[in-house]
């Protein structure tokens, strides 16, 4: 009669062990992700390496309790991130920054000495970057942090050093500083108006300089290209007049020629003058009486033209 009730509710035994196994598993053992680490406190105190990811066993709790830990790396931006905080700039100017952080937890059993959680390791975390922030842009000017001229600005220099001194605060802590950014950086509004006119009137210096500096660069060109026009005018006038006197030397040969024969020059300066005047087909009625035309009346003794002797 007892192993009939058995066989009967063998169901119902099997499924409670499983759920019982299950159970223990859950009680017994705990698992950790490829992205986390852990530390594992055995009475209050911590295991002596971090718990690589896998299944582990452990004991329950209050005997043994988890502390896990992401390992990627997380954006932080604090309460500096969100709100931004005002300080002032070497030459006494009011600024509102605002920056966040890269980091990741490197080593866990340093961070769960000093923290405990991520929650409290993030207040302690925003507590550095307000000091430093706040220590570092008060080394430089607002021309440095403002300006049209790239070579003037030291943002990407400011982040450097705000990584640098936020690494050393975070290293013993077990965190590790990847980047740090500025999110923004406003003027209040109170002195806005003032910082904007004063900018205004510094770029307005800075342009009046420019047109000088435009006006007076004109002025040079402009000397130098005229005193380049005068010389070579005045070479021009110099091979010119150089042309003439020769041309006037040539031309005395003839001269001294068409004084042997006047009637032969003047004919044939006539001859001259009617080639510049009939250079295309032309049909002219013209008065023979007149010069040069009155050549067409001449004849052969008139021109007094003698022709070669016969021997």
């Amino acid at each position: 009669m007892t192993k009939s009730k058995f066989f009967t509710h063998w169901p119902t035994l099997l499924l409670g062990i499983v759920v019982a196994s299950f159970f223990l598993i859950a009680i017994f053992t705990f698992q950790i992700e490829e992205t986390e680490t852990a530390i594992v406190t055995t009475l209050g105190t911590p295991s002596d390496k971090p718990v690589e990811p896998g299944l582990h066993l452990r004991w329950p709790y209050p005997i043994q309790e988890v502390y896990r830990f992401d390992r990627r790396y997380r954006c932080f931006s604090g309460t500096i991130g969100k709100d931004g905080q005002e300080t002032t700039t070497r030459d006494n100017q009011n600024i509102i920054v605002s920056i966040f952080v890269n980091y990741r937890i490197a080593d866990a059993k340093k961070f769960y000495s000093s923290f405990v959680t991520i929650r409290k390791g993030e207040a302690q975390l925003n507590n550095w970057m307000r000091g430093t922030a706040l220590e570092v842009f008060g080394r430089y000017n607002f021309g440095q942090l403002v300006n049209v001229d790239p070579k003037k600005m030291c943002l990407t220099r400011i982040q450097g050093e705000i990584r640098k001194e936020v690494s050393a605060l975070a290293a013993p802590s077990g965190i590790e500083i990847r980047s740090v950014g500025i999110n923004s950086l406003n003027i209040p509004e109170s002195i806005s108006k003032s910082v904007f006119d004063r900018m205004i009137q510094e770029r307005k210096v800075e342009a009046e300089k420019f047109l000088a500096e435009g006006k007076s660069e004109a002025q040079r060109i402009r000397t130098d290209i005229n005193r380049k026009r005068d010389d070579i005018l005045a070479q021009a006038t110099a091979q010119a007049k150089e042309i003439r006197a020769q041309g006037d030397a040539e031309a005395a040969k003839y001269y001294a020629t068409y004084k042997q024969s006047p009637e032969l020059a003047a004919f044939l300066r006539k001859l001259d003058s009617l080639r510049s005047i009939m250079k295309t087909k032309t049909t002219l009625i013209l008065d023979t009486n007149s010069a040069p035309f009155d050549i067409f009346k001449l004849n052969a003794e008139q021109l007094q033209i003698t022709g070669p002797r016969k021997n």
